[in-house]
């Protein structure tokens, strides 16, 4: 028995189709249009946004690490104003001198500087330290007395005034229904109509 080749097998079924009045054009391919995606990349930067923010949030519980928004420029130039740095809490017992560290101050805003001098508290997780601006002549008036710092582990420099700005009531609303808008759009049902042989929409019939 003769082995047919595929070429001819390929044929005889298109011919098939033929003598049976069916389409017998391959299926158009479909092209992706500029909007689907645009839109496309939009839902995946929203969803990496979202990862991101559930990683943010999961190491602030389990590894004390946050975020700490540069104002002032008294780290200049190592961390310019308008910086965003990560910072860990760490006991005062790992501080060492020239660390860059938090402290929280009661009833005034926490202040980051550079570690000049450390010495041992009254408890054994206590300690006195005295820290300096780079950007400074001299340390800072009074020395710090802690048994806890948040160290600062790195610094993204500019992105302060974004993360600000995204605080904004007016920006938040807007993305907002931005979001909803687009993940509206992404899940709404489409219909998908096939071209015939003719160039005519609808299903392809059988001839007669």
């Amino acid at each position: 028995m003769t082995q047919l080749t595929r070429r001819s097998a390929r044929a005889q079924a298109e011919g098939i189709r033929a003598d049976d009045g069916a389409d017998v054009r391959p299926p158009a391919r479909v092209r992706a249009r500029p909007g689907r995606m645009i839109g496309d990349a939009l839902l995946w930067l929203a969803a990496l946004a979202g990862v991101i923010c559930i990683v943010l949030v999961v190491l602030a519980f389990t590894a004390q690490i946050t975020l700490i928004m540069f104002r002032t420029g008294s780290m200049s130039p190592t961390i310019p104003a308008g910086s965003v740095a990560v910072v860990q809490r760490i006991p005062a017992s790992g501080i060492e001198v020239g660390d860059v560290v938090t402290v929280d101050r009661v009833g005034e805003l926490p202040v980051t500087h550079r570690v000049t001098t450390i010495a041992p508290g009254v408890g054994p997780e206590e300690r006195i330290i005295t820290m300096r601006g780079d950007a400074n002549a001299s340390e800072d008036p009074f020395p710090y007395t802690v048994s806890s710092v948040r160290i600062v582990l790195f610094s993204v420099p500019g992105v302060a005034t974004l993360i600000v700005g995204m605080g904004n009531p007016v920006v938040l609303g807007t993305l907002t229904l931005a979001a909803t808008t687009l993940v509206v759009w992404a899940f709404w049902p489409r219909t998908h109509r096939r071209a015939d042989p003719g160039g005519r929409s609808g299903a392809g019939g059988r001839g007669g």
